[in-house]
């Protein structure tokens, strides 16, 4: 058992942009990872990124890993799926008891930061990451962090 609630398939749809559960992942203590979903973004039908919603609160989540992470297929690129796909989120973040989350990206990923920042999300910080960590060790040096108040029902929608 992961943990999470468990939405059945498509949990939500803006316009061409839809959300299916792809997968629902256990917590593994022994690597420090909470339980997450996985969720394929489509657009108009198609494959179009992924997005993970981690559940939890811990230093490595909250400083460097983030609640959401998300991506775009190159050919999908500029029309703001990420963005979509976060809002798509927000009730899910709420059935979790999520009112708060941290998105995470790299300093040089000018689009993830748009898409935070249209999101709402405050920026606070640029922290730099432990040597002995994952993505330390797959290169990644540093992370801003933003911080993202999650919306009352009612309000999910469009900037």
């Amino acid at each position: 058992m992961t943990g999470l609630a468990a939405p059945d398939g498509l949990i939500g749809r803006d316009g061409e942009v839809s959300l299916v559960l792809s997968g629902l992942h256990p917590a593994d203590a022994a690597r420090g990872w909470f339980p997450y979903y996985t969720f394929a973004i489509a657009a108009g039908g198609e494959p179009a990124g992924a997005i993970r919603l981690r559940v939890g609160d811990g230093p490595d989540l909250v400083l460097y890993g983030g609640h959401v992470g998300y991506e775009v297929l190159p050919a999908f690129r500029g029309r703001r799926y990420a963005e979509r796909a976060c809002r798509l989120l927000f009730p899910l973040m709420r059935a979790n008891g999520q009112h708060e989350v941290w998105i995470t990206c790299n300093p040089d990923n000018a689009a993830s930061r748009r898409t935070c920042e249209r999101l709402g999300a405050r920026f606070v910080e640029i922290v730099a990451l432990p040597r002995d960590s994952d993505m330390y060790l797959r290169g990644e040096r540093e992370k801003c962090r933003y911080r993202l108040l999650v919306p009352p029902a009612g309000f999910d929608t469009h900037a």
